[in-house]
């Protein structure tokens, strides 16, 4: 048990405070920014913006009006694909036309809807966007302009949580989320000055059309598995925080273990599906990957046998009896958390990092029920 509780504290501690140090001082030592530019008058490329909704009819006005508003030099199209809504997008989005494309499919899930936006886009570009969220002025362009630097062939901008900000007084995920997502778009940055992120936000980036191949059906990370494959490919998918989208944060826990037990079986279910991540003779990434996405997977498990270990050791020495007595002190502040009975900022992070882990594993365990998560 001994060698199980210092390798269980090794990954853990590496995951979560090793790996960020180690990309941050690697991106300060290489930092490989894009080559990018203002195309010259004339030659911006043609975009297609494409929105995958499914009952947003009461938010696609508001999504297309800024859309729309978006300053592009180049030639544009905005495409929104209806995943069998019952809210009637085509009187939602009647105004708008002909600007705005509608195609009304079956429910077949968000994957299918991507293939058929992607089949009808005419651009050189591809922008992928949520309806939810809304751009800051300049967004498309700043996108764009990343793929000025030909090893480019993805950008992904920066997605700005109300709750980073502003958050909720009694809103412990909400806090914990905030401060959870600047942490992650910090590594996210570091890794995209080393080479690349590894994936890109839903609601906010751009691909190269031809760097675009058809989902799996049953694909629950698009957002990361089209990137990624991008990356296989041998091209570079930066960050870039000049492009910003604004959302608001989840306020419950139901709803944030849902969204993260999906997210979490995605990076499952990528294994499965280009196990060449794994090789680091083909991965560009292989470690970033490897430490990042694999080990977040590889966490929870890490932490449960951390806490066992500890249990079993407790009469070994002093330092698991520390160990133990550190644990169930972090575990006692999650739980106040979720009950709203503390409001000091360490113990919404605490519950935060207990709802991401518990959520990884729940995520495989949907995953092998072979339960529809990607709704």
């Amino acid at each position: 048990m001994t060698t199980v509780f210092w390798i269980s504290t090794a990954l853990v501690l590496y995951v979560y405070a090793g790996y960020p140090t180690l990309v941050a001082a690697w991106a300060r030592l290489v930092d490989r920014q894009p080559r990018r530019a203002p195309f010259a008058p004339g030659h911006w490329p043609s975009i297609s913006v494409i929105v995958a909704a499914r009952n947003e009819s009461r938010r696609l006005p508001a999504r297309v009006v800024n859309l729309l508003s978006q300053d592009y030099p180049g030639q544009r199209e905005i495409i929104v694909v209806s995943d069998g809504s019952l809210d009637n997008p085509a009187r939602a989005l009647a105004p708008f036309a002909p600007e705005v494309r509608l195609i009304e499919l079956p429910s077949g899930g968000k994957p299918a809807a991507l293939n058929a936006g992607v089949a009808a886009a005419c651009g050189e570009v591809l922008i992928f966007v949520d309806a939810r969220q809304r751009f800051a002025s300049g967004t498309l362009q700043a996108l764009v302009e990343n793929l000025s630097d030909p090893s480019v062939g993805g950008v992904t901008g920066e997605l700005i949580l109300d709750a980073e900000q502003q958050p909720g007084p009694d809103s412990p995920v909400g806090e914990g989320l905030g401060l959870y997502w600047r942490y992650e778009k910090w590594i996210r940055r570091n890794e995209s000055r080393v080479w690349s992120t590894l994936g890109a936000t839903g609601a906010i980036y751009a691909l190269r059309r031809s760097l675009w191949r058809p989902l799996p059906a049953v694909t629950l990370l698009d957002d990361v598995l089209a990137p990624m494959r991008a990356v296989l490919g041998g091209y570079r998918v930066v960050f870039d925080d000049r492009a910003r989208a604004f959302d608001r944060a989840s306020t419950d826990a139901a709803t944030e273990t849902r969204r993260k037990k999906r997210t979490l079986a995605g990076n499952y279910q990528i294994l499965a599906q280009e196990p060449r991540l794994l090789l680091p003779v083909v991965n560009p990434v292989w470690l970033q990957y490897l430490s990042h996405k694999v080990g977040r997977l590889i966490v929870p498990w890490a932490l449960m046998a951390l806490l066992l270990s500890s249990l079993t050791l407790i009469g070994s020495g002093a330092v698991y009896v520390a160990a133990l007595g550190a644990q169930l002190v972090f575990y006692a502040l999650a739980a106040a958390g979720a009950a709203l009975e503390a409001r000091q900022r360490m113990s919404r992070v605490a519950f935060t990092f207990v709802l991401l882990n518990f959520s990884a594993i729940a995520g495989l365990m949907a995953l092998r029920r072979g339960r529809e998560v990607w709704r």
